[in-house]
């Protein structure tokens, strides 16, 4: 959903297929037309279309065709030891038990890339099952607080590409 609201926010056009994932490229479009004095920076978003835990499969490839510094590599993911609705920007630290995060630094061969955590909230349950079911399930809140989620996940990413976020030091 985040990364839809960017296309959308950015004007990128259509994602294809490659890297196992949906990938679109083009410039950031923050603001009216002109109203910056330096170039909008070049961006490329890609939702991995490999399981979850599997996502760094298709996240180091991409890196590495496009040869992106790790500093430059922001990945979007839930979070479920936040409240839902909060959301935080990270550099680096522990996984936390995120298998997909832990399969990205497999891949990247670090855990140093900045992070825009979404708080999803956590069930009353610690079962794998649960949680799991939780995780990859509709969200139990209403669409008008989804939306506003949304939205401020996407101005973390926007702050962090634009070069405005400070991150919080994690470890």
């Amino acid at each position: 959903m985040i990364a839809d609201a960017l296309i959308s926010r950015w004007g990128l056009g259509r994602p294809k297929d490659r890297f196992r994932g949906r990938i679109v490229e083009g410039r950031v479009r923050a603001g009216p037309p002109g109203s910056g004095d330096s170039p909008a920076p070049r961006v490329a978003l890609l939702c991995p279309q490999t399981y979850m835990n599997d996502a760094g499969r298709s996240v180091g490839p991409a890196r590495g065709a496009l040869k992106l510094p790790l500093d430059h590599v922001i990945v979007v993911h839930d979070e479920i030891d936040l409240p839902f609705g909060e959301v935080r920007t990270r550099l680096g630290g522990g996984l936390a038990g995120h298998n997909g995060l832990k399969s990205i630094k497999r891949e990247l061969g670090s855990a140093d890339f900045m992070r825009v955590r979404v708080g999803v909230g956590r069930p009353d349950s610690t079962d794998p099952e649960i949680v799991s079911s939780y995780v990859l399930g509709r969200f139990r809140e209403d669409d008008a607080q989804v939306a506003e989620l949304v939205e401020r996940a996407c101005e973390h990413v926007e702050r962090v590409v634009l070069g405005s976020e400070k991150p919080e030091q994690e470890s």
